[in-house]
């Protein structure tokens, strides 16, 4: 099987895993970064390039496209889906995870708890926006933000009214929630492949932090998880069309709470805390799914 993965950095640990369990499989592997591959659109013709040469005879790509390059990215992968590529995370199940309020929205109408969300943009509704929500602290997050970036923690309706009117200042899109206090700075990353949690981490937030993720200094551990978290794990996986997806959950006192869906989940933090091979799982995936040229045991 022919497969590409597109990634603007052949360095990061997942790029180089998916690389090398793929090979270790048989399977010819290819890292593209997304920004040097371009397209023709034309009746009838769909054609992809990528540094001077044609790309043909792909059977399946794993999208890692990064938030700075989710337009162009999510372009590219669209053409190689029109080319009849298969991929576990399509174009517009990445487009759908990254905007946070169009995730939050497609979640509650299936009817997965998650915090309590106000969304508004008229600096003369902040007030009112606020009293939708409730007392704080207030969790005011960036639409599009990643690793724990633009998020920040209102302990004052007061603080909760001065960042909103920063982040207003910045012609940025936002989303404020509520603070789930129970959780204790600790939340659930469930790594969902092909409609199953293969392994899941409890990331703990160091002392003075609200944010759990790894890249802000939280640690993880191996986590059990229960029958109710899987099945929303899941769920959330699917009612967004993602193949691979990391769901962040918080745990409180009504049940599990999804919190955030990830469409391109980093490998390293939960193989390293897991022992879990989820590399090896997402070839498997591929390989059960892409159809032509894969592998058959």
């Amino acid at each position: 099987m022919k497969i590409a993965i597109l990634s603007r950095n052949t360095r990061l640990y997942s790029t180089q895993r998916l690389v090398e369990v793929a090979r270790e499989r048989g399977h010819v592997v290819r890292v593209l970064d997304p920004l040097r591959c371009y397209v023709r659109i034309a009746p009838g013709s769909v054609e992809i390039r990528y540094k001077g040469k044609a790309l043909h005879d792909i059977d399946a790509a794993i999208p890692r496209i990064g938030t700075s390059s989710t337009f162009y990215g999510t372009a590219v992968l669209r053409q190689l889906e029109m080319m009849g590529v298969y991929t576990p995370n399509s174009s517009d199940a990445v487009l759908r995870a990254r905007d946070k309020l169009r995730c939050l929205q497609i979640l509650s109408a299936k009817g997965l708890d998650m915090p309590v969300t106000v969304f508004g943009d008229n600096p003369d509704d902040t007030t009112d926006v606020l009293e939708m929500l409730g007392e704080p602290p207030h969790v005011i997050k960036l639409n599009e933000g990643s690793q724990g970036t633009g998020v920040v923690l209102a302990e004052k309706r007061s603080a909760s009214q001065s960042v909103v009117e920063a982040f207003r200042g910045l012609y940025a899109n936002f989303l404020v929630q509520e603070f789930i206090a129970e959780a204790k700075g600790s939340d659930l990353r469930c790594f969902v492949v092909g409609g199953q949690v293969v392994a899941a981490m409890q990331r703990e937030a160091v002392p003075g932090e609200f944010r759990a993720n790894l890249h802000r200094g939280g640690t993880a551990s191996a986590a059990k998880l229960t029958v109710a978290e899987k099945r929303i794990a899941v769920s959330a996986a699917q009612a967004l069309g993602l193949g691979i997806a990391g769901v962040d959950l918080l745990r409180s006192n009504r049940g599990p709470l999804v919190l955030e869906v990830n469409a391109s989940p980093g490998l390293e933090g939960i193989e390293a805390a897991t022992g879990v091979n989820v590399s090896e799982k997402i070839i498997r995936h591929l390989e059960q799914h892409a159809g032509k040229g894969a592998k058959r045991e």
